[in-house]
């Protein structure tokens, strides 16, 4: 199942971003292996397994790579394989003997993904830092939040999640789409900074018009319109309002018996402070849920901000099936979806597998590197 099926893929196991690119990528049907460290070793996530959604569609198998054996291993696996990423800091594989180089002379057409968050070169190349660090250098963290008040971390979705594992995904992707075209491989450097970057092309758009100002809550896309922010309603909950065309903006307005505010000075700023006050006074005088029922069929882009478990419930995401149950934990399902050939969840998030010769042998590994397994086993 799924548009990769037939894909065979290594994932050097990592936290965060890299598990997330090797669930997107099993999800579409790639043959994901994913090698961790051995059993013994510390856990990060230290919840039981099946709670790691990140992993599920996959399994893990603990190989030491610091020992000669474990590098064999994978750059046998390599010389079969059509992909390997890793998400060490720059020098780490190299130092292990699994850099690119050394992978692809035994496979001339693997794709070689490296996910960083600063790059493989550039003077901050070899400092440590998390997500908010990323998208804090990249300008996407500075510019999220209400006027005058602190920065507002997005979670880890603009840097973990949208610039590290999706951008990855995009790239391993695209260098497999060119392998089979010219038969050689490459080597995909895919820093969060530059993912946190290039997630913010539209706000440079503003930017580079003169319509976009440095200062926090001052514009249209990050809550400084009235036409494009939350609204607090009686009950304290929100309402997420974002009518940004003209017409909707009207039909708002209308909605909410405002009808003597002129829609065509939507884009005036010098009343955005008055015409926020104005929809506001209107919001608090009903519960968010009254406020939905009253908007629903009015096309005033309208909807309720939800919580986790309110979002997993909502009539929409049921009918879609966007959140699905596997082994008792909820969790978003696969996306994007294909008419032809489905994504799935093919297993669900699991401990290290024991078993290596079963997992390598269902990866599809050759009997050459099966029987090397079966050796080393009885060594």
């Amino acid at each position: 199942m799924g548009p990769l099926k037939g894909f065979k893929i290594i994932e050097i196991a990592g936290v965060g971003p890299g598990q997330f690119a090797g669930m997107l990528l099993a999800d579409m049907g790639a043959s994901v292996i994913r090698l961790d460290r051995p059993v013994d070793a510390t856990p990060i996530f230290a919840a039981p397994a099946r709670f790691n959604i990140m992993n599920r569609s996959r399994p893990t198998i603990g190989v030491d790579l610091k020992t000669p054996w474990g590098v064999q291993l994978v750059l046998d696996l390599c010389a079969e394989a059509d992909a390997i990423f890793e998400g060490f800091r720059p020098g780490v594989m190299e130092r292990l003997g699994l850099g690119p180089e050394a992978c692809m002379a035994r496979n001339p057409k693997l794709v070689y993904g490296r996910m960083t968050g600063w790059g493989q070169q550039g003077p901050l190349a070899e400092s440590v830092g998390h997500d908010a660090n990323y998208i804090g250098l990249a300008g996407a963290y500075g510019a999220i939040g209400e006027k005058g008040g602190r920065p507002v971390c997005p979670l880890n979705l603009v840097g973990d999640m949208g610039g590290g594992g999706a951008y990855l995904v995009i790239g391993l992707l695209a260098a497999l789409l060119e392998a089979s075209k010219s038969g050689r491989g490459q080597v995909i450097d895919a820093a969060m900074v530059d993912g946190a970057a290039s997630q913010m092309a539209s706000i440079w758009s503003f930017k580079a018009a003169g319509e976009w100002q440095d200062e926090r809550g001052s514009n249209i896309l990050d809550g400084g319109a009235p036409f494009y922010t939350a609204y607090r309603t009686l009950d304290g909950l929100y309402m997420a309002v974002a009518p940004l065309e003209n017409r909707f903006y009207g039909n708002l307005l209308d909605a909410l018996g405002l009808a003597d505010i002129d829609p065509a000075a939507q884009h005036d700023r010098s009343q955005w402070a008055t015409v926020r006050q104005r929809i506001q006074a209107v919001f608090a005088t009903r519960t968010r849920d009254e406020w939905c029922e009253r908007l629903a069929g009015t096309q005033t882009c309208c909807t309720p901000i939800l919580n986790l478990s309110e979002a997993a419930t909502h009539p929409h995401n049921v009918a879609r099936g966007t959140f699905v149950s596997v082994d008792g934990v909820t969790q978003p399902g696969p996306a994007p979806r294909f008419s032809r050939t489905q994504s799935a969840i093919s297993s669900a998030a699991g401990t290290l597998q024991p078993d290596l010769f079963r997992v390598l042998r269902d990866w599809g590994a050759s009997d050459e590197i099966l029987a090397n397994i079966t050796r080393e086993s009885q060594a």
